[in-house]
């Protein structure tokens, strides 16, 4: 169950970054930073039926640094990087006794830490901007840690996201709107399943482009190829064939024409061996455009 509990919090902390992004790369030589701490803390989860289920209260608080960065007008290069990982899980008690049978531990390290390029497709000023981004996924974390080896920031394994991106900008009842859609496939490797994964997004610009309101809605579709809970080892933290439909809501607020702050939640609203439960996003922004 403490490695059920623990393997939920992986696929949340894919659904709640909601950072720059989209079809659009950054000019040459321009650059986006964030800054944010990510969250999430819950006591029942989505079995592999779709149905939700008690556990452990669990939580985990993720530090982590985004980055864009314009190598040409066309190609982008881009980090996310969780610089500080805090795993917890609480006392286990007796429902009788109230006697605590196992002990509550944590852990905190470094992160999983993405790479990625992504290239335009179209010029830059194409009403219909279409781009394409390789992310790979570097097993930086800790893959076991705690008295039992439960506990972990990684799942030691070297991923590949192909994703094209496609959206356009436009005026609504005068103000600054967008839109956007990707679809992409993540090859996984050590017996993890691939997956399919899909999602739309939709902002606006408000008091003058000083304020931003995004929506997104993120699907994950796995091709159920992986390895079996059988053959997973104990001291894994993710289990395969999880899949899951998110929605996601953020504010981001300028505060001079280049620096603002942001907040966002996320959750699932669909899920297979998920946390059901919300994460949350705060964080501080530069963005030299």
């Amino acid at each position: 169950m403490r490695n059920l509990i623990s393997l939920l919090i992986v696929m949340f902390i894919s659904l709640s970054s909601i950072y720059a992004g989209g079809p659009w790369p950054q000019s040459k030589g321009k650059a986006y930073v964030k800054l944010s701490e990510w969250w999430t803390i819950f006591d029942k989860h989505y079995t592999d039926s779709g149905q939700t289920d008690p556990n452990l209260t669990t939580g985990i608080f993720n530090t982590s640094l985004y980055a864009e960065y314009g190598i040409t007008n066309r190609l982008t290069t881009v980090i996310n990087a969780p610089l500080f990982s805090r795993n917890y899980m609480n006392n286990l008690r007796s429902q009788t006794t109230n006697e605590v049978i196992v002990e509550g531990e944590s852990i905190n390290t470094i992160g999983d830490i993405d790479l990625g390029f992504k290239y335009g497709l179209t010029k830059p000023g194409a009403n219909i901007p279409i781009s394409v981004s390789l992310t790979l996924g570097l097993p930086t974390g800790n893959v076991s840690g705690g008295k039992l080896g439960n506990l972990q920031t990684s799942d030691g394994e070297f991923n590949q996201i192909l994703q094209i991106d496609a959206g356009t900008g436009f005026k609504l009842l005068g103000h600054s709107a967008y839109t956007s859609l990707y679809t992409g496939f993540n090859h996984r490797t050590n017996g993890f399943s691939e997956e399919f994964r899909w999602g739309v997004e939709f902002g606006i610009g408000l008091f003058n482009d000083k304020l931003w309101l995004n929506t997104k809605l993120n699907a994950v579709e796995s091709l159920k190829n992986g390895d079996t809970a059988e053959t997973i080892t104990s001291t894994s933290l993710f289990a395969n064939n999880s899949e899951f439909t998110s929605v996601a809501f953020e504010a981001n607020v300028y505060l001079t024409s280049k620096f603002g702050v942001s907040a966002s939640i996320a959750g699932a609203v669909r899920g297979e061996i998920i946390a059901a439960a919300s994460s949350y996003n705060v964080g501080i922004f530069y963005d030299f455009n």
